[in-house]
């Protein structure tokens, strides 16, 4: 076989490690359908299939895992050793944010950045899953929800998170109002987190014999609970806008403080990155205001 070309090569690295051609491409300065021509290129040259294509994405094939595990370290090294030549934009920051936070707690808050940092190019990527800064060295920092403890990284507590029983207007309409911390009677669905054993012991409820249904899934849960379909128990950052805007009500005042939180995650190579360390102590300032407004007895954050 004839030595493959390195770019074929890398963009197989690139797409192994994203799972999405569009990231890969954008990270390559190539078009979707150039890059996925490249790896058909490369498919064709090997004999091998090297991903499955989905509508999520690609995954890698056996032939496609053993190739990468073959010389996915070597380019690991290569990008290390170059990213000392590499010029630093230190007015760019690139965060990776949960998009459900992104839109009901960050992004409000950005005119703020704006006025305090005008000099700050912020760049947001949206994804739900934990930030491989060795794999992803274009992600500066990341905002994500969990117990504090991500490997190879620091992370900084931003603000702690609070669960309420929510449900439709419709559904308390057909209720007849508003019920006790109880909730004796109404149609409850079930979560992915087992949150209702938290909130019964917590709260003396007991717990149903039955739920109306059970979801592994928190968006297909929350579209549930939209359509009037039972209560659940939502998080009251993710859940604001909804509740906010009418499309959510709150059924009583007491709530329940979770473990997690949200921090803010970074590796070691962004803690010299002057725009990451104005970002940090701006973002540090906004949660920690948030936070004092939500300790208040207030079932819905300010």
């Amino acid at each position: 076989m004839s030595r493959l070309p390195l770019g074929l090569l890398q963009g197989f690295v690139l797409v192994a490690r994203t799972g999405k051609l569009s990231r890969a491409a954008e990270h390559l300065n190539l078009t979707v359908s150039a890059l996925s021509h490249q790896i058909r290129n490369l498919e064709e040259r090997l004999g091998r299939s090297l991903f499955d294509r989905g509508p999520r994405g690609v995954t890698l094939t056996a032939d496609g895992a053993h190739l990468l595990d073959a010389i996915g370290h070597h380019f690991e090294g290569i990008e290390h050793a170059l990213n000392r030549y590499e010029s630093r934009h230190e007015d760019a920051v690139t965060l990776s944010v949960m998009p459900s936070v992104a839109s009901s707690w960050l992004v409000p808050r950005l005119p703020k950045l704006v006025g305090a940092h005008p000099e700050l190019e912020l760049s947001l990527s949206s994804s739900v899953s934990v930030v491989d800064f060795d794999r992803e060295p274009t992600i500066d920092v990341a905002f994500r929800y969990g117990l504090g403890s991500w490997p190879r990284t620091k992370s900084d507590r931003l603000f702690g998170e609070y669960i309420v029983p929510i449900a439709s207007p419709s559904l308390v309409r057909k209720m007849g109002g508003l019920p006790d911390v109880s909730l004796a009677g109404w149609p409850l669905l079930g979560d992915p987190s087992g949150r209702w054993n938290d909130w019964a012991e917590a709260f003396g409820m007991p717990l149903p014999s039955r739920y109306v249904a059970r979801f592994d899934n928190t968006e297909h849960l929350q579209r549930a609970v939209l359509e009037g379909m039972g209560v659940a128990l939502g998080r009251l950052v993710m859940a604001r806008s909804l509740i906010e805007c009418g499309a959510l009500t709150v059924l009583c005042k007491e709530r329940l403080r979770v473990a997690e939180a949200y921090y803010l995650v970074y590796p070691k190579r962004s803690e010299s990155h002057s725009g990451v360390g104005r970002f940090r102590e701006w973002l540090l300032g906004e949660a920690r205001e948030y936070e004092a407004r939500i300790t208040d007895a207030a079932p819905l954050p300010a």
